[in-house]
């Protein structure tokens, strides 16, 4: 029961880019289509838990043991670039549309703060090996789920009639807004 809290909370309730506002950049900027918003959601799900993988390891067998504790920020930093770089020639290699549709945004996981975000709320939560893969799915599913229910409402403000003022990014973050409000409807239900 308590991993499915841990999923539920980190998917929904502690939405990553709705509640606390990390990884807001590929959120607003991959978000136009549903194909390649789903498509960035997957690959930063796979990075989400190979990182709470390794930074859980690296953490609490390397680190800590040695008292080098300090260093957390730059080990999770090397972590996350190295799996980034990973993923980003997988996708190079295995579906050259895709990774040209990700662009610019898919070496920007390496600088999304959801990613670094994650290995440090393992940290200060005290999550065990398990519990930290589930946090890790979590996020990941939060993360995709957001950002493709945002795909699907710009798709459909295409077709809109948007007043010219309103076009573009105001939309977009008024939108984005409205999205936050409604996941917040899901705090009152786990404590």
């Amino acid at each position: 029961m308590e991993l499915l809290v841990i999923f539920f909370g980190a998917a929904v309730v502690n939405n990553f880019v709705l509640s606390y506002f990390l990884g807001i950049c590929p959120f607003i900027g991959v978000s136009n289509k549903i194909s390649s918003a789903f498509s960035m959601g997957l690959a930063a799900t796979f990075v989400m838990v190979l990182t709470a993988i390794v930074s859980w390891l690296i953490y609490n067998l390397i680190l800590v043991p040695y008292d080098l504790d300090f260093l957390q920020y730059v080990a999770f930093i090397l972590v996350i670039a190295s799996l980034v770089q990973f993923v980003e020639m997988f996708i190079k290699k295995m579906s050259r549309p895709l990774y040209r549709a990700l662009g610019i945004f898919l070496p920007l996981i390496t600088t999304n703060c959801a990613i670094l975000g994650l290995a440090l709320f393992i940290v200060l939560r005290d999550y065990s090996f398990v519990e930290s893969v589930v946090f890790g799915v979590g996020a990941g599913a939060g993360f995709t789920l957001a950002i493709t229910i945002m795909a699907g409402i710009r798709e459909e403000l295409d077709l809109a009639d948007v007043p010219k003022a309103f076009q573009g990014a105001p939309i977009t973050l008024i939108v984005a807004g409205i999205l936050a409000l409604a996941f917040m409807g899901f705090a009152g239900m786990i404590s």
